[in-house]
């Protein structure tokens, strides 16, 4: 009825010629996109509600999401282009001001030099909780606790003013992420069309808009994940592993399941995150079902459906709302949990599925408060006509109402969790391949730091850089992991690939001999010194150069007398007719702690071990406990102390608006979810901005079998003797 048909035809086109995609979105509750192989979940198999795709009330045309790899989605946006030439273009984005934004070009208009104005705005890089929805900036600034004492001298006042007008104001149009519109004669007689910086033609709605219009979109989107699964499963197939994906079922493995219910996904697309990592633990299931709910409930506004989820699932006291309400949800335990949920229980109370669905679609829109006065009215009176008190109907409401601005259908969950139980499966059989691929794809939730840490967990060895081995990307076989050229800061592009197709030709085998055929720059030689890249180079050869003194060979300093001695000769080649003579000293072996402190500038990790071990003999002083054993305290009254690395972190406001923060902390042994509260909060979050140990004290607490630690005090490492700390907390405990 709609003459859906060639849509699918179209989408089906662009998707053929990639091996790896991911039809998301509602898209994935129909058969036909899957037998199309659109999709890649069946929607029989797993019960997907197809009106959440489409429906015979609804208006607008239905859209099918596709995710490919992040470094092919250019190639297969080309190709539509050029396939469909002046009857396709991009989806524009109205950029608004945002409040940084918003200061800096008012800032301009008052003529402040550059220097000034970095001067302020660089004080708000990466400060959380900033929105400039008060309109007054400065007070909003200066309430902030890490601006407590900063200067805004005149005329920061009456610029921040001003820029607090101006937020939410149009600025300029960017192109979407990967909207697609293709119409049937060129676009142009359809909506105005601009070429963008980067030359694609991009029509000048935006998505809202063009759908509004009657024009159809297609999503074709980056997925960083996709890439680490293809270049896991390549990396396996070189090392000689025989590895076929005709059959491929890892949601069945019972390696997989035990690693996805113990939490232990760091890595894995969209189940790594420190919050999905402790939701699984708390629930302890590993199979495919409960992953695609967890995928779905765990969204910013649902809190109390998770805790009441978690407690229903491990068979506590559940009291049904009502028995229209229940039946509906039989299969996630009386919970609304995904979109189409919101339209379930609406047509189960008498909506029609097209209002149904509005009702789903209005909650994720900016003006829906006022839309949603008239379908609270409506939606109380369909319960009251079924027989439901006022009381159950304010729950189911309030239950709906979680659904707040993010949350995810059942499809789009659906195809989220194949992909991570693809991930999970790899990095259960093969994790020294998956662990590199992780690393080389450079988008997970974390730092290589903390990967590496991971690593580590999983008895992999991390083999540093290295000239003769290494390739442009990090590589794994068996237990081992190779750092490749791409972690060494400083070395380019160029060099990394002159370095390797120099390799191919025969082995380097000295210093000078390396220098003189990949002719590195002066700053990328010392970076592959520091790395470690040149350690493994043979001895010069003191009978063809008798400048050398064997005594200059044995250590990163001796390499660095090379690289000096061969800039000297590099530069009387060029023409200096009297250089200084570089007479080679008697060199001391390398101080130990500066060998490390260089391979950490230069690589942001260390090959050999965690850096919290160099903090031993403070750990032992203070008498902390390692991450592995926290677990063992829960329950009990006395505080414990650790000594841990900080990896991730997220903000998040409290009922009443204080800003908190759940931070991950790591040593060599574990990691450790911890919690810092608004008043702990406020006190030591200036502490969580360097890359450096912190010492935390708090007691630890245990939900449905997940232990965290909530954080009464934290001090930085450096320069706080544990004397000290006693007294300190010694005082805030009498206060």
């Amino acid at each position: 009825q709609m003459g859906f048909s060639s849509y699918f035809l179209v989408v089906r086109d662009i998707v053929r010629p990639v091996t790896r995609t991911c039809g998301r979105g509602s898209g994935a509750a129909s058969l036909v996109a899957y037998c199309l192989r659109i999709t890649n979940v069946c929607p029989i198999k797993h019960n997907l509600y197809f009106e959440r795709f489409l429906n015979p009330g609804r208006q607008d045309a239905p859209d099918i999401d596709i995710d490919f790899a992040w470094d092919e989605r250019d190639m297969v946006l080309q190709s539509v282009l050029q396939q469909y030439g002046c009857r396709t273009a991009m989806v524009c984005n109205h950029v608004s001001l945002q409040p940084k934004m918003a200061i800096r070009e008012t800032a301009k208009v008052f003529g402040l030099p550059a220097a000034e104005i970095n001067r302020v705005t660089k004080q708000l890089s990466g400060l959380r909780g900033f929105r400039g929805e008060t309109g007054n900036l400065l007070t909003e600034l200066q309430a902030m606790p890490r601006l407590r004492g900063f200067s805004f001298t005149d005329p920061w006042p009456e610029i921040l003013h001003h820029a607090g007008q101006i937020i939410g104001a149009p600025r300029h149009l960017s192109v979407h992420p990967g909207g697609v519109v293709i119409t049937p004669s060129p676009i142009a007689d359809y909506v105005p069309v601009e070429h963008a910086a980067k030359g694609v033609p991009v029509v000048q709605w935006e998505k809202d808009g063009v759908e509004e219009a009657g024009l159809v979109k297609i999503d074709l989107l980056g997925n960083r994940s996709l890439g680490v699964i293809r270049d896991a499963i390549a990396q396996v197939r070189t090392n000689g592993v025989y590895f076929s994906e005709a059959q491929w079922q890892p949601e069945d493995d019972p390696k997989t399941r035990r690693l996805v219910k113990r939490g232990r996904t760091m890595g894995c697309f969209y189940i790594e995150s420190p919050a999905m990592r402790l939701l699984q633990k708390k629930a302890g299931r590993g199979d495919f079902e409960h992953l695609v709910i967890h995928s779905s409930i765990i969204r910013p506004a649902a809190n109390d459906c998770i805790r009441e989820y978690l407690n229903r699932l491990h068979g506590g006291p559940r009291q049904p709302l009502h028995p229209l309400v229940d039946d509906t949800l039989t299969e996630t335990y009386g919970i609304m949990v995904y979109q189409e949920d919101v339209s379930r229980v609406a047509v189960q109370l008498g909506f029609s599925a097209a209002e149904a669905d509005r009702l789903r679609k209005i909650m994720s829109k900016k003006d829906k408060k006022q839309q949603l006065v008239d379908y609270r009215v409506r939606f109380f009176a369909a319960a009251r006509s079924k027989g439901m008190d006022r009381e159950i109907a304010e729950k189911t409401w309030q239950m709906m109402m979680s659904f707040d601005g993010y949350s995810f259908c059942k499809p789009h969950s659906a195809s989220y969790a194949q992909v991570s139980f693809q991930a999970a499966w790899l990095k259960a059989h093969f994790p020294a391949e998956f662990m590199a691929a992780v690393i080389s794809n450079q988008g997970g939730y974390y730092s290589t730091f903390a990967y590496l840490s991971e690593a580590r967990r999983l008895g992999l060895q991390i083999h540093p850089p290295d000239v003769n081995s290494s390739n442009v990307h990090w590589h794994g076989r068996q237990d081992k992991l190779r750092v490749g050229f791409m972690a060494i800061r400083q070395l380019a592009g160029a060099t990394r690939e002159r370095i390797v197709r120099e390799r191919k030709k025969r082995r380097f085998t000295t210093m000078l001999e390396f220098l003189q055929r990949v002719q590195p720059a002066d700053d990328e030689a010392r970076s592959l010194i520091h790395a470690g890249a040149l350690d493994g180079l043979e001895k010069a050869n003191t009978k063809t150069d008798t400048s050398l003194r064997p005594s200059a060979e044995c250590s990163r300093a001796g390499l660095l007398y090379q690289l000096a001695h061969w800039q000297q000769r590099r530069s009387l080649a060029v023409g200096q007719l009297f250089p200084p003579r570089l007479v080679p000293p008697a060199l001391p072996p390398d101080d130990h702690l500066d060998r490390l402190r260089n391979e950490y500038r230069t690589l942001g990790f260390l090959c050999h071990t965690h850096p919290v071990l160099l903090f031993d003999d403070h750990r032992k002083r203070c008498h902390t406990v390692l991450a592995k054993d926290i677990a063992s305290f829960a329950g009990k009254p006395q505080n414990v102390r650790f000594l841990g690395w900080p990896i991730a972190g997220k903000v998040v406001g409290t009922k009443t608006g204080q800003p908190m923060e759940f931070l991950t902390f790591e040593d060599e042994t574990e990691q450790v979810e911890c919690t810092f509260f608004p008043a702990t909060y406020q006190r030591c979050c200036h502490l969580f901005h360097a890359k450096a140990p912190l010492l935390l004290e708090g007691f630890v607490e245990q939900e449905f079998g997940a232990s965290t630690l909530t954080v009464s005090h934290a001090w930085p490492v450096a320069g706080v003797s544990c004397q000290a700390m006693d007294t300190s907390c010694g005082k805030r405990r009498a206060r």
